[in-house]
């Protein structure tokens, strides 16, 4: 069974320096009938004007994902973490008890960047931060794990029973997935356009799946994507 939950029936907000849709309610965007899917709780596509950004503010009890599209990012946290984020490159940010934390773009550049909750299998959690870049290469035509509960195939580790993956298809090319039974699946289309299991998708659609053992995600145009494997 897939629920496709189509881009433009996202929340919207643009405040003139963050142009940002929701594909799950958040901040002033509410709507009780998508509040998240399984563990996965926010998936914000943002897009932040040259030389602004997010200033310092609270987190806690969340792990937080974030996955650059376009242009840098750079991160600090009352950890004392600095970090620069490019394309290609994903962080993970377990708030726990509690962290303090801002997002920039220092360039002249739009940065273009999708921002993931999800809920962490413990509250209380100690607060870290990790970062790693993913190639292209590593992406083309399969899905690269690229987030996961034990940090399997050099993965970020979340706390959490969800694996992520990343991939990136050429026109015509196409990759398979097989679901294990129980389990539950989230595409997010991120760039181009292509079909799941034969149901069309573009950029921004999501889609929520359950009960299907195979998945087959084939690109009408080049296409990036990302894949929750979801309890």
């Amino acid at each position: 069974m897939m629920n496709v939950r189509p881009s433009e029936a996202r929340g919207h907000v643009n405040h003139g320096w963050l142009d940002s849709h929701h594909t799950f309610a958040f901040g002033d965007y509410y709507d009780p009938s998508h509040m998240g899917f399984r563990a996965l709780r926010v998936i914000n596509e943002d897009r932040v004007a040259p030389r602004s950004g997010f200033g310092t503010h609270p987190h806690r009890d969340m792990e937080i994902i974030t996955y650059v599209l376009s242009g840098q990012i750079e991160h600090r946290d009352s950890l004392g973490t600095v970090g620069v984020l490019r394309a290609g490159e994903l962080q993970r940010m377990t708030a726990g008890t509690g962290v303090l934390h801002s997002e920039k773009n220092n360039t002249g550049q739009e940065l273009h960047f999708l921002q993931i909750w999800i809920l962490p299998d413990r509250k209380g959690l100690t607060p870290s931060y990790e970062q790693k870049g993913f190639p292209e290469k590593e992406r083309q035509g399969r899905f690269r794990l690229v987030v996961s509960p034990d940090g399997q195939e050099g993965s970020l580790k979340v706390h959490q029973d969800v694996r992520l993956y990343s991939t990136l298809l050429g026109k015509g090319e196409q990759t398979e997935y097989a679901l294990a039974p129980g389990r539950n699946a989230w595409l997010q289309v991120a760039r181009g356009s292509g079909s799941l299991n034969g149901v069309e998708l573009k950029a921004g659609d999501g889609v929520a799946v359950s009960e299907e053992a195979r998945l087959v995600l084939s690109a009408n145009e080049p296409l990036e994507a990302l894949l929750f494997d979801l309890a």
